[in-house]
């Protein structure tokens, strides 16, 4: 087994979790935007929603555990787990954990949803676009691989769809709003 296999697996499982986690905030837009028009059907999108989600948090795992197991930087715990802690790449590292604590707070908040005043979640959920961006800073920053074109179109791909998609829920939003006082 070659010495570099914690840090492949490091490396893969960190685009791994962004991409999971960029699909998922994609799919959470597309639920919220009602832009499908029932093609499919909402319950198969929130599904689809929860699975990138959750999946998201073990990847985001394979790739912490594997950071530590990893010797060429020797990760500590505290330098995982606590932002600005590491001494390799300090704020790089710092993105991703802020990105790793949010992505942990939406998938808690979102099991407990029911149970939660309905403003607290949404206001928690809202922060998936920090922890997504965070994540792509992350990336830029720390990202063995950030100079790599499939990876550069990969990201921006996502950010475009994103984006779009914020906007247009954004817009969607204020025509409804603006439509009762129209017709009053």
């Amino acid at each position: 087994m070659s010495e570099q296999i914690w840090w492949y697996i490091a490396r893969s499982g960190g685009i791994v979790a962004l991409a999971l986690s960029g699909a998922s905030v994609i799919w959470g837009l597309l639920l919220g935007t009602k832009i499908m028009d029932g093609r499919p059907g909402p319950k198969w999108l929130l599904d689809l929603h929860k699975w990138l989600g959750g999946t998201t948090v073990v990847f985001v795992a394979i790739h912490v555990i594997a950071l530590m197991l990893d010797s060429f930087i020797q990760f500590s715990l505290l330098d995982v787990l606590v932002p600005g802690m590491s001494s390799w790449n300090t704020a790089a590292v710092a993105f991703g954990i802020v990105s790793a604590w949010l992505l942990i707070a939406i998938q808690v908040t979102s099991i407990y949803m029911k149970r939660l005043p309905r403003r607290l979640w949404k206001w928690i959920h809202l922060s998936s676009y920090g922890m997504l961006w965070t994540g792509i800073v992350h990336g830029a920053m720390a990202g063995t691989d950030a100079g790599n074109p499939v990876y550069i179109a990969g990201v921006s791909l996502m950010a475009l769809a994103t984006l779009f998609l914020t906007g247009y829920r954004i817009l969607a939003v204020r025509r409804r709003s603006v439509r009762p006082a129209v017709a009053a």
